[in-house]
């Protein structure tokens, strides 16, 4: 700390006529120092920073150290949840502002007036610049039955759940959570309400989309059946876009249900007999497959069927 030629300014503890020299204390001096530096802080308002030193025992506030002097800041004051474990501080560099100083030189302080007062300049600015189509990248703030609240810096918007996912969705809860980080677009807002309306979901996003550029009537598909009715079995094409295959089209034998011959679960080979771009809607057939390979092997000589046949047998 220290070279010879310095000039230190002390404060002295005692002279020693005996031994010749005085014991001085500097971190007296410092300390002094700093205590005015912390009184005109607190009357000017400044912002100061100083490093989580402790948890005051109970959890009921924490001491910053700044410089050498310790600031209590009250749990309430530190700007996390009540309740917070407050070590999660600990280490960490704080700023905040002083609310109070007293003569046997104890000082307290408050983080959490710094932090409303960042979000009450941001929420101006947002406002300021907001419009409909723009675009925000927050994170989820907390979830509701209807939908999903995000920071878009200062202000909070709502994500309707029709607006969080292409597929109808029980709870917003099944496509996000507390924390996730999400890119989403203004459809409305109320400046006077304080109300901001997202969309979640893109056209990029549109399982139609996705199934229209990549596939067409006469593809045959490899479909899984998700549900069954008296009148057919429905079969997920892509990740929400079903296909109906209707009880006329599953087998080339009448049947009296769907699951005389289906499962749920099951996978099987169907081919895209119409798209219904309207009403996005999509049939499939199996029976169609069946009867073109039953056409197919009608259509071949004798002698090749029978070639296959003992083929078939000789692999078996």
């Amino acid at each position: 700390m220290f070279k010879i030629g310095d000039a230190v300014e002390a404060f002295v503890v005692r002279v020693s006529d005996v031994e010749g020299f005085a014991t001085l204390d500097k971190t007296r001096t410092d300390a002094n120092k700093n205590w005015s530096k912390i009184v005109a802080a607190k009357e000017n308002g400044d912002t100061l920073e100083g490093k989580v030193i402790e948890v005051v025992k109970g959890n009921v506030g924490v001491i910053v150290l700044v410089d050498t002097t310790r600031v209590f800041v009250h749990a309430s004051q530190t700007g996390l949840a009540k309740n917070a474990d407050l070590s999660e501080m600990l280490g960490k560099t704080v700023s905040l502002r002083l609310t109070e100083v007293s003569d046997n030189k104890r000082a307290k302080g408050s983080i959490s007036v710094l932090l409303r007062e960042a979000r009450k300049q941001a929420e101006a600015e947002f406002w300021a610049n907001i419009e409909e189509g723009k675009q925000y990248t927050g994170k989820v703030r907390s979830i509701t039955s209807f939908g999903a609240f995000v920071d878009l810096g200062g202000v909070d918007g709502m994500v309707h759940t029709s607006e969080l996912s292409w597929k109808r969705i029980k709870s917003p809860a099944e496509v996000v959570s507390v924390g996730d980080e999400l890119t989403v677009t203004v459809k409305s807002f109320d400046a006077e309400k304080k109300r901001v309306s997202l969309g979640y979901k893109t056209e990029e996003t549109n399982p139609w989309n996705i199934f229209k550029s990549n596939y067409a009537v006469g593809d045959i598909v490899t479909v899984k059946i998700v549900n069954m009715m008296p009148f057919g079995a429905f079969a997920e094409i892509v990740d929400g876009v079903d296909g109906l295959i209707h009880i006329s089209q599953i087998s080339m034998t009448k049947i009296a249900k769907p699951a005389d011959v289906l499962e749920i679960g099951q996978t099987v080979d169907a081919k895209i007999t119409e798209i219904d771009d309207e009403k996005k809607k999509v049939s499939l057939s199996i029976r169609v497959l069946l009867e073109e390979a039953k056409a197919l092997a009608e259509e071949m000589p004798e002698e090749e069927v029978a070639e296959e046949v003992v083929e078939a047998t000789d692999a078996e």
